[in-house]
């Protein structure tokens, strides 16, 4: 005959039953019979309510997704053409998202025979990694996708 270890309700330890006498422990109790370690020899068996601690552990999940912290990615858009006026205007910005915890993408996006000259965009991205050396690092080094430039800036840990 089948035996499980039970333990009841209150957590007490009521030792190796058949699965019978168990399951009428249950059902007296007016509780469910819960498998807690399958895998034990021989197996362990819980007297509880089995929807209190589904409610429960959900709300043990939420509460820690709620603790987690999202890390939030923004983003500049340049142009090859774009002046230095207006590129330490977007500096200023992705300093202060940097500072704040924030990933910065900076995006160049390149428009007709602009393509030819990628290196334009190459010496943007490194002078504003230089700039904001002191509050980043560079996550992804600049690249090519398609028609634009992307890198990526990462808030620097001691910052």
């Amino acid at each position: 005959m089948p035996q499980v270890r039970l333990i009841d309700a209150d957590g007490k330890h009521v030792g190796v039953v058949p699965i019978a006498e168990a399951i009428a422990a249950a059902n007296s109790a007016e509780l469910d019979l819960v498998e807690v370690s399958p895998s034990a020899d021989p197996p362990v068996c819980r007297i509880m309510d089995y929807g209190k601690f589904l409610y429960e552990q959900a709300k043990r999940d939420r509460e820690a997704r709620k603790a987690q912290k999202q890390i939030e990615i923004k983003e500049i858009r340049l142009r090859p053409k774009t002046t230095d006026h207006h590129r330490m205007f977007k500096m200023r910005d992705a300093r202060r998202w940097l500072e704040d915890g924030m990933k910065v993408k900076v995006r160049i996006r390149f428009r007709g025979r602009e393509l030819t000259y990628p290196e334009i965009a190459r010496e943007q991205m490194e002078e504003i990694a230089n700039e904001l050396a002191d509050v980043a690092i560079l996550e992804q080094s600049p690249n090519m996708e398609g028609r634009t430039m992307l890198m990526v800036l990462a808030p620097n840990k001691k910052s």
